[in-house]
């Protein structure tokens, strides 16, 4: 199968790239079949960025001029409190992608984490400060959340592209954990709990205290495969490796 794939270089389309790969796919253009996850995403920046519009625009007038007969895009689970102009823009692409005459699957990612995300992300934030031995300022830590490894995230959107699910459909594990919990994990591999700073930040007014993924229609064609803890490890491995310098070559 022949795939076009847009963000290949980011987050989470280098390891869809890297899965497609894997299956034997081919990825180029024309293709049977679209993966489209190309938007701005800088954090702190992204959420009311008028950058959101022009990503709204250009993604529609992408899809429409490309001759492939199904679609994945990336949403949002933000679009489900739509408070952001990220979020807003997302869902009306969503809206005007329905208008047009394509097989869409509109696939809302929930929360991620592992290998190659930004390091001002959450997950990657909290690693990089306990190996520093820094403290790690946190929320109290209440609020609950829904967090799924990217390489479990790219193998969801490959089997999402090759089934025949259409319409909204969530990509995250369905469980929930804590933002306390998920730090203390983090600490607990680490061996540094003792840096975490839980109640330093007030949590953000606007933050819902529950996102979950309901995965009913996800679970019809993939389950995911990396769990929170082996997920977490394999992340702090990869952030230490980055910090170790390469041998010169002799």
């Amino acid at each position: 199968m022949k795939f076009l794939l847009t963000g290949a270089t980011g987050f989470i389309g280098s390891h869809v790239a890297e899965t497609l790969r894997r299956q034997g796919h081919e990825l180029g253009q024309p293709a049977d079949i679209g993966i489209h996850l190309a938007w701005y995403v800088e954090p702190g920046q992204y959420l009311e960025s008028p950058l959101n519009d022009q990503c709204r625009d250009d993604s529609l007038t992408l899809i429409k001029s490309t001759p492939c007969r199904r679609w994945v895009v990336a949403g949002t689970c933000f679009e489900q409190f739509p408070t952001s102009r990220y979020a807003r823009c997302k869902d009306e692409l969503r809206r005007g992608l329905e208008q047009l005459d394509i097989e869409l699957a509109w696939t809302r990612i929930f929360y991620l984490y592992g290998p190659r995300e930004h390091p001002r992300r959450f997950v990657p934030s909290v690693i990089n400060a306990l190996l520093d031995g820094r403290p790690a300022r946190l929320t109290a830590g209440d609020e609950v959340r829904d967090f799924l490894h990217v390489r479990d995230v790219a193998e969801a959107l490959c089997a999402v592209a090759l089934s025949n699910l259409t319409g909204i459909i969530n990509i995250g594990s369905g469980q929930p954990v804590t933002v306390r919990e998920l730090a203390s994990e983090i600490a607990g591999i680490i061996g540094r709990p003792e840096l975490l700073q839980f109640g330093a930040y007030q949590t953000t007014v606007s933050d819902p205290p529950v996102v979950v993924a309901d995965v009913t229609r996800l679970r019809s064609v993939w389950q995911p495969q990396i769990t929170l803890r082996a997920g977490l490890q394999q992340t702090v491995a990869w952030w230490r490796q980055q910090r170790t310098p390469t041998p010169p070559a002799h």
